[in-house]
């Protein structure tokens, strides 16, 4: 158990940003009177650690800047709560995947130097499970490179966990860049292609594993930017996913956010936001169906049956090399996990109502009941 109550964090996840991305974040937002304690005391943490940001950014200049990669990631994507963290760990039992920490997230800047120091206080002071799921956390362990990039630009969706009033903006800039600039597109391309490099070198892997939900309105950027990428796209039931998400959502947000907006305007961006990922996946995945052999799409209740299966059929479909050498470790994990104990949701009549009328083009195109 961690010296900190995730529901009572004194400041939010931008402490660990560099100061310019800091200011260029908050500068000009609304912070609601009650936050301000939480923004003054996480804009002086995270102006404290900046001028020590420089440190890595030489070393990452002189070691990794023009260093090529030696293979394309691979990218496990999916709207939240479709089962891609169980995914990601399963695949990061592979040693020849590496992939960004949860150290890494709240301190992208701290890797190359000072992560000695920095670490141990964060597993001094950070909770010990995730709020929603009762997942192990640590610093270690595999995390979603979205709030890493939160804390390197601010071309990034996560800025609606300290801003949601802006959350529907964010969305169409960033989560599925539809109105994204050129200009912030090209920042978006080099921040990621530094942050897999410096993930790389931290966790020592040869191919980047990449679990973040907001890529799966991105494939086209990430597509031009990794030629040879490949992906695993995740299904679930839509039911499980909104009841899922918006229990995410609003408790997981709320330690961390500036401004307020209402659980039922909240609600409302979860259903228009799904149908925005779920649409320009479906468009921008097109070109990896004809090509055949980079796109693994699979429903999680049938990773949940047979999760091992799974994982082999994934390594056979997509080229991924390796794994005899990563099956024990992987088998291993995949047995530990046997009695895990999931959240149930039991579906009240205004969630199926909401989900039906919302959602029911994805119940026809993945051939999921409806209620």
């Amino acid at each position: 158990m961690g010296l900190l109550n995730f529901n009572n964090l004194p400041a939010n996840t931008l402490i660990g940003a560099d100061w310019k991305t800091f200011k260029r974040i908050t500068d000009g937002q609304h912070i609601i009177s009650e936050k301000k304690a939480k923004y003054l005391y996480t804009k002086l943490i995270c102006r404290l650690l900046s001028p020590f940001a420089s440190i890595q950014e030489r070393k990452y200049r002189e070691q990794l800047a023009e260093k090529p990669l030696q293979n394309d990631p691979l990218f496990i994507l999916g709207h939240w709560r479709s089962g891609t963290t169980f995914v990601h760990n399963i695949l990061a039992q592979d040693k020849h995947f590496g992939y960004t920490t949860t150290y890494q997230t709240v301190l992208p800047h701290y890797i190359m130097a000072l992560q000695g120091f920095f670490k141990p206080c964060m597993k001094f002071v950070m909770p010990s499970k995730r709020p929603t799921d009762n997942l192990e956390l640590a610093p270690d362990l595999p995390q979603e490179e979205e709030f890493a990039l939160n804390n390197m630009t601010p071309c990034n969706y996560y800025n609606f966990w300290s801003f949601p009033e802006r959350m529907q903006e964010y969305c169409d800039r960033f989560l599925t860049f539809r109105d994204i600039t050129d200009e912030e597109l090209k920042e978006f391309k080099e921040t990621f292609e530094k942050l897999v490099k410096i993930s790389l070198w931290n966790t020592g892997g040869t191919q980047y594993l990449s679990k973040n939900p907001p890529h799966t309105g991105r494939i086209k950027a990430l597509s031009e930017l990794f030629p040879r990428a490949r992906y695993v796209y995740l299904m679930r039931n839509p039911y499980t996913v909104f009841e899922s998400t918006r229990s995410f959502f609003l408790n997981t947000i709320k330690p961390l956010q500036l401004n307020i907006i209402s659980d039922e305007e909240m609600e409302q961006n979860i259903l228009r936001n799904y149908m925005e990922l779920y649409h320009a996946y479906k468009e921008q995945s097109l070109p990896l169906k004809k090509v055949g052999g980079v796109l693994y799409e699979v429903r999680f209740e049938d990773i949940e049956k047979d999760a091992f299966a799974i994982t082999q059929d994934i390594y056979a479909k997509l080229g991924i090399p390796g794994w005899e050498e990563a099956k024990p470790a992987i088998e291993k994990y995949i047995l530990s996990k046997k009695g895990y104990k999931k959240n149930r949701y039991q579906y009240d009549p205004r969630t199926i109502q909401l989900v039906n009328e919302n959602w029911g083009e994805v119940f026809d195109e993945w051939g999921y009941e409806r209620l």
